[in-house]
C-alpha cells in the first residue's frame, strides 16, 4: 500500500523524507484541533505522532521507500522435485503403511 505514496514523497524531495519537518507539521497539526473538545482525541494522536516522528529524526532515521523487486519465474525443472510414484487415487499414508504388513502375514 506504500507505493502511491511513495511517489508523492519523492516529488516533494527533501521536505517530506525529513523526519523533524514531519514532527514539526503534525505538531502544528495538532494546535487549532486542541480547541474543540470533540477534537482532542484527533489532538493527542497528532502530539503523539510529532513525538514519534521527533524521537525517530533524534535517532537519526530516515525514510526509504520500499522499492518492488522483479519477480524471478521458477524454473519448471525446479517446482517438482520427485512426482509421486502411484497412481491416483491415492490410500491415506497410514493405509500405505499397514498394507506390506498384510502382505506378508
Amino acid at each position: 500500500g506504500q507505493k502511491y505514496l511513495t511517489a508523492v514523497v519523492k516529488v516533494f524531495g527533501p521536505l517530506t523524507r525529513n523526519y523533524y519537518i514531519r514532527a514539526v507539521l503534525h505538531a502544528a497539526l495538532a494546535v487549532p484541533a486542541g480547541f474543540l473538545l470533540s477534537t482532542i482525541l484527533g489532538t493527542v494522536c497528532l502530539g503523539i505522532a510529532s513525538g514519534i516522528y521527533l524521537l525517530a529524526a533524534v535517532r537519526g532515521e530516515e525514510w526509504r521507500p520500499i522499492e518492488q523487486k522483479p519477480r524471478e519465474r521458477p524454473h519448471v525443472g525446479e517446482t517438482i522435485k520427485q512426482p509421486p510414484s502411484n497412481p491416483p487415487p491415492r490410500p491415506p499414508a497410514d493405509a500405505r503403511k499397514k498394507q506390506p504388513a498384510e502382505v506378508g502375514g
